[in-house]
């Protein structure tokens, strides 16, 4: 496993942990060029429901490691290189079927909060603090990255963030979407949320998580791969469990995988 990243698995979650603590797992070029493999495996791993992403000690990420960009980032061409690996790992979270979850508690910002915007959902302690800061390093943000903020929080918020560089607390945080909740026992009570993902029928989870990014990446009408995933499910064995089991009145035992 490449340094400062560190995947596990608990039964049905796998774990993606940025483990810097010491610079507040500030990300390296070489750990955004790891998660498109991380995100791979996980996406390809049957026994794998949920990604959950979090940083080791107090905080999620400071943001990507600016202690680099002097030998990365000097030349266009090494800023062009550099950006890629940061575009592919935004990508492959973004684009993965299987949910993700952002678990944020201290500082998520500038790549940190890159991070976690690129994730399905984002749930955060009362203590975390949010900012992307490229105006304080005159670099202009990546395009797919600036589409998502602007889905996440609209144009008027994506522009206060982006161009003040401002933090955020978690309680700002949560009102304006940039995340899905706050809670006060982290560890527990996301675990409970992907525990109740991983409970669902996979075949409807991976489906609609697939459709919203279609929709949300501008799609206006279902095209053949939307088609093709509510007909499988139509005839797949989750449907008849699902409805065999509200029918019986007990829990369903969903079985795709």
């Amino acid at each position: 496993m490449t340094d400062g990243i560190d995947l596990t698995r608990d039964g049905d979650v796998a774990r993606l942990t940025l483990t810097r603590p010491a610079k507040m797992n500030a990300i390296t070029h070489e750990m955004w060029s790891a998660i498109p493999e991380v995100v791979a495996a996980v996406e390809s791993d049957p026994a794998v429901k949920v990604l959950v992403l979090a940083g080791e000690g107090e905080h999620f990420s400071a943001g990507a490691d600016i202690g680099e960009f002097r030998q990365l980032r000097s030349t266009p061409e090494g800023v062009a290189a550099y950006d890629r690996a940061v575009d592919a790992a935004v990508d492959a979270l973004a684009g993965a079927s299987k949910p993700s979850i952002a678990m944020i508690q201290g500082n998520c910002i500038g790549g940190g909060c890159q991070l976690s915007v690129a994730c399905d959902l984002r749930f955060a302690a009362p203590g975390a603090r949010f900012g992307i800061t490229p105006a304080k390093l005159g670099i202009v943000y990546h395009f797919e990255s600036t589409r998502l903020l602007t889905e996440l929080v609209g144009p008027a918020q994506a522009r206060y963030l982006l161009l003040s560089g401002n933090l955020v607390d978690a309680s700002r945080a949560r009102e304006i979407g940039l995340v899905t909740d706050v809670f006060d026992d982290l560890e527990t009570q996301a675990g409970e949320f992907a525990a109740t993902l991983c409970a669902r029928s996979q075949a409807s989870v991976r489906g609609m998580n697939r459709i919203i990014g279609k929709i949300a990446a501008g799609m206006t009408e279902p095209d053949a791969e939307v088609h093709a995933l509510r007909e499988d499910a139509a005839r797949g064995a989750d449907y008849a469990e699902g409805v065999a089991a509200f029918l019986e009145r007990r829990a369903p035992n969903f079985t795709h995988r």
